[in-house]
């Protein structure tokens, strides 16, 4: 069997079936062409836009079977997405014609409860992380949609349901075992490479594959205070201004959003808000349950509420509180975000017209409450460089029809225009979406005086560009 695989230089070079059985016999795990049976079960990703249609798919079962993958991919030129959980809006987790390198296989946990560390593989998901350590009454920071892959998330910064108190996924960051372009595995931490250990640490996947993390465990849960309280679009005003009012006031135990979006009729939400336009408030205190619910009461209080489910909530409850959002492979993305100091009037005003202006009803138009833990740390002290602003603004066009691809994704881009004007010229990464545009697209912006010094480290691991797939960072001369 001869396979056609795309290259580093966008042409086309045959894989003979020769070349195929000696990667075969270097792989423990996988190595699936579209005409094998295991070919159909790869884990599908997030954004319908991009499924992807690789030529050659490797679901390695460790480390050295990723490092034989590398080592192949560069030996023979080809274009490689990596896939830890395959939650890129963007899309980069998948490719059309390349190599496919699928970690979902590599999914262990292991958490020391003594020490209050977990060590996580590239493959898992938040939900296999939560599941091991909310057994020790422990949380590593990591995201809000239990679907969403540790690996992908962390490396482009990682704001979750502890942010405020504990900082980013980064920021909880010990350790990272690291396969390199020249397929050398190198452990980035303060003590090891410490330049690649800055570098991983909001930079994305320009500097290798991470093949395991090891972080810093908080003690939350196993039980929290939750707000989730819907209400009618037509009240958004007064929601969004009482929101405001609200954040303002709370600790930084607290970490909450607000945002306006239509949910279809489902088993696993409330029946009050099937099909309706609504304002979702959301919010967790990583400390006493019962101290949590009296800072949270006001939110509770405010308008009349289509549906209040707030209470005390297991943890892993919360993470998954928010997946019916966004269910893999179901919807089509196109996201941009962008960080303002404060929720002043006029940013209000623009939020609130696009919430009511939505041009799908899956649209989600999301305000995170920053600052915190997050604001405490340099904005060089690691590649993530927004330590300044206290909200972020997503406006998450998500939709199913092809047909609806230009006018929502024409919509986004205006809505966050918008907004991106009042704001402080930074945007996270992780919901940065890629339509007809380089997959540079808002690097600078990310990134700002840190980028020089991303671009010098690039050069050093990766000289040629060989992961490329990726909020692209052009190596330094």
């Amino acid at each position: 069997m001869t396979v056609t695989v795309t290259t580093l230089k966008g042409v086309e070079t045959k894989i003979g079936n020769e070349k195929l059985e000696e990667l075969r016999m270097t792989i423990r795990g996988d190595v699936l062409t579209p005409e094998d049976p295991g070919y159909a079960g790869v884990r599908s990703a997030y954004n319908a836009m991009y499924p992807g249609r690789p030529s050659l798919v490797v679901r390695p079962s460790g480390t050295a079977d990723v490092i034989s993958a590398i080592n192949f991919a560069r030996e023979n030129g080809l274009l490689v997405a990596v896939r830890g959980g395959g939650h890129s809006v963007a899309g980069l987790s998948s490719v059309d014609g390349g190599l496919l390198l699928d970690l979902a296989r590599m999914n262990g946990v292991d958490v020391d409860p003594e020490a209050q560390t977990v060590r996580v593989q590239g493959g898992a998901l938040i939900g296999d992380m939560d599941h091991e350590t909310q057994a020790f009454g422990l949380v590593a920071p990591s995201g809000v949609v239990s679907d969403t892959g540790v690996a992908g998330l962390t490396l482009g910064g990682g704001e979750g349901w502890v942010r405020r108190q504990y900082g980013l996924a980064i920021d909880n960051l010990l350790s990272a075992q690291v396969v390199c372009a020249d397929g050398q595995v190198r452990t980035a931490s303060a003590d090891s490479n410490p330049d690649l250990f800055w570098a991983i640490r909001g930079g994305g996947g320009n500097f290798g594959v991470v093949t395991s993390f090891t972080f810093q465990c908080r003690p939350v849960g196993p039980t929290v205070a939750f707000a989730g309280v819907f209400h009618p679009v037509e009240d958004a005003e007064n929601v969004y201004r009482q929101f405001r009012d609200w954040a303002a006031t709370v600790p930084d135990e607290i970490s909450a959003l607000i945002g306006c979006t239509t949910l279809p009729a489902s088993e696993h939400t409330p029946p009050q808000i099937h099909n309706v336009p609504m304002i979702v408030t959301g919010a967790v205190y990583s400390g006493d349950p019962e101290e949590g619910m009296r800072i949270i009461q006001p939110l509770r209080e405010i308008g009349t509420p289509l549906v209040d489910i707030s209470g005390p909530l297991p943890f892993v409850g919360v993470q998954t509180a928010f997946d019916e959002f966004f269910r893999r492979g179901t919807l089509r993305s196109y996201w941009k975000s962008t960080f303002v100091e404060d929720l002043t009037d006029p940013v209000l005003d623009i939020i609130v017209a696009k919430a009511r202006t939505r041009p799908h009803d899956r649209v989600f138009v999301v305000t995170f409450l920053m600052g915190g833990a997050i604001n405490q740390v340099g904005a060089t002290d690691t590649a993530y460089s927004e330590r300044s602003a206290k909200w972020m603004v997503s406006i998450d066009g998500n939709w199913e029809d092809a047909a609806d691809d230009d006018k929502v994704i024409s919509w986004v881009r205006g809505a966050w225009g918008e907004v991106h004007e009042h704001g402080t010229g930074s945007l996270y990464l992780n919901f940065n979406s890629v339509a007809d545009e380089a997959v540079t697209v808002g690097v600078e912006s990310a990134f700002g005086a840190n980028l020089e010094r991303l671009a010098a480290i690039k050069a050093t691991y990766d000289p040629d560009n060989f992961f490329r797939l990726n909020n692209n960072i052009t190596p330094g001369a």
